[in-house]
């Protein structure tokens, strides 16, 4: 059965997607611990990391890499913390979370944003990767 990260690749359930390419997309989180939270996963669809061929491990290190700019120049915050936790999921994901603060790191605080706010994020984010 489909993760529901293939189901938002293949368009069955909508995203905020800010980048895609040949191998990788770039979503907000929809439950986001801090604004501009976002996701990037392998399209195919793989559970673990450390499953990832070596040459996919890399290309979605250097997709995240490149998101991860330009969400650092798009959303104010002292830097871009990036987690790879993967439990909720059974599909690879790299987390790119604005940090402001540690709490923002914790998992344990999530913020509401309405689906203007998403869309504004999403905007700013395309727009730093041209």
């Amino acid at each position: 059965m489909a993760s529901i990260f293939t189901k938002i690749i293949q368009g069955e359930i909508p995203s905020y997607k800010v980048a895609e390419d040949d191998n990788f997309y770039a979503f907000l989180d929809i439950n986001p611990n801090a604004p501009g939270h976002t996701l990037c996963v392998p399209k195919k669809e793989v559970d673990k990391i450390l499953d990832l061929e070596k040459e996919m491990y890399s290309g979605l290190m250097a997709f995240a890499r490149k998101v991860g700019l330009a969400l650092e120049s798009a959303i104010e915050c002292k830097r871009v913390g990036i987690f790879v936790i993967g439990l909720e999921v059974p599909h690879v994901h790299v987390h790119l979370i604005p940090l402001r603060s540690m709490a923002d790191a914790t998992f344990g605080s999530k913020v509401s944003l309405s689906t203007e706010e998403f869309e504004e994020i999403a905007r700013k984010i395309k727009a730093e990767l041209g």
